[in-house]
């Protein structure tokens, strides 16, 4: 290949403007990777402390034995902060009030809250890989855009139209093109896995407070069920 139509020396000798959105697409494409391996291995670390915890759980353990055992709150993470926050609102709410409806209710606010500050953590910059799935391709193409009139301009301007006058344009062109395509592309897979992932862990955690609040339900009303003679 000729030295003038390689990548580094288009690239390097490709327009200021053309430069730029290769510049934008590479950022963009190195963030995105880093944010994959990033949310990956904070969705490994997720199931495996559900896994945990809920064998922890299911065990037979006492509850009030289980909610010592759990760290403090911001170390707590899945379902684990969901019970934690539940049983929490629980214990404080039981010596308040004898209403067992006002007590379900606030376990059950505590473990929404603390449901949704586990929807944040587990979304937390998924919303950029979108962004760069998204818009990759459209820098792309304006870099495209502008290496093609770049080519029309050369031609213009050429005493002789041959593909030599052109080529240089029309191959940065595609260069762009291409880096916007590779930027996109990994961005659209791994925010697909990501947010499906997310939301399978999100439902295993709602299933739980629902399987919890009955739980407690069902104590509740062992304790105010009268006594038979």
């Amino acid at each position: 290949m000729n030295d003038s139509m390689s990548i580094p020396h288009l690239i390097m000798n490709a327009s200021t403007v053309v430069q730029l959105v290769m510049l934008l697409l590479t950022v963009g494409s190195i963030l995105s990777w880093v944010v994959i391996f990033q949310r990956t291995f904070v969705m490994r670390r997720a199931r495996r402390s559900h896994q945990v915890f809920e064998e922890r759980f299911w065990s037979g353990v006492d509850l009030n034995e289980l909610y010592r055992e759990t760290p403090a709150e911001q170390e707590t993470q899945g379902a684990e902060h969901v019970f934690r926050a539940g049983f929490r609102e629980f214990n404080r709410l039981l010596p308040k009030t004898r209403s067992p409806q006002a007590i379900l209710d606030g376990v059950q606010r505590s473990m929404r809250v603390a449901w949704s500050r586990e929807e944040e953590r587990l979304n937390l910059h998924l919303v950029f890989l979108a962004t760069v799935a998204s818009a990759s391709p459209y820098i792309g193409l304006f870099g495209t855009v502008w290496g093609i009139m770049g080519s029309f301009q050369s031609l213009s301007m050429a005493q002789q139209a041959t593909l030599a006058t052109v080529a240089p344009w029309i191959a940065e062109a595609l260069i762009a093109t291409a880096m916007g395509l590779f930027a996109a592309i990994p961005a659209v897979i791994f925010y697909n896995r990501l947010s499906s992932e997310s939301g399978r862990l999100l439902g295993k955690y709602e299933d739980f407070a629902e399987e919890f609040h009955s739980i407690l339900h069902r104590n509740l009303q062992g304790r105010t069920e009268p006594a038979t003679a």
